[in-house]
């Protein structure tokens, strides 16, 4: 018996579902969450009304008894293509981008207000997002990169994710795995 690396609960036949990014071994119960990973002997494309990718809007299988075949390993991580999902897409916010929007605004000699009028935005908004207290939505982002002509954007590939070396010599990895504890 295999643990749901979702709800815990003791399972026979775990499925590999991806939910933001992370490939886990989930309980029947648990794999609406997601979306079901593809392995090598299945033909079939099974989607959840949570992906973002192509094919049907159906949900995963509803047996539990008895098939035998898969087991703890991590079923996903040896096929040739990889399904993307909405976080591929994205541009991560830079984590200095209140920083990037200051120092714009004083190299263009505006004052706060000055270049919330100039973007048609309060400005409040202006000093919220300079102090860090909020993040812009898309809108803000696109017309700060545009006046300011500066990129608030972070790098896409991470060093975070190449540096990690934690993880069982197995290669599966658990949630325990990556989560960081602060007692």
């Amino acid at each position: 018996m295999v643990q749901c690396e979702m709800c815990g609960a003791e399972t026979s036949t775990p499925k590999t579902i991806k939910v933001e990014g992370a490939e886990l071994d989930v309980c029947s119960n648990c794999t609406d969450f997601g979306t079901e990973v593809k392995t090598g002997s299945s033909s079939s494309s099974t989607s959840t009304k949570y992906s973002t990718g192509s094919g049907g809007s159906g949900s995963g299988s509803g047996s539990t008894g008895g098939a035998s075949g898969n087991s703890s390993t991590s079923g996903g991580s040896g096929s040739s293509q990889r399904r993307s999902d909405m976080f591929d897409d994205m541009d991560e916010l830079a984590t200095d981008y209140d920083d990037r929007i200051r120092r714009a605004r004083e190299q263009k000699g505006l004052s706060q207000s000055e270049l919330a009028n100039q973007l048609n935005e309060k400005a409040s908004l202006i000093r919220k997002l300079e102090r860090g207290d909020t993040l812009p939505s898309d809108d803000v982002q696109a017309k700060l990169e545009r006046h300011l002509e500066v990129s608030l954007s972070g790098e896409s590939g991470s060093s975070d994710d190449t540096e990690w070396s934690g993880g069982s010599a197995s290669g599966s990895y658990t949630l325990g795995d990556v989560v960081e504890r602060k007692d």
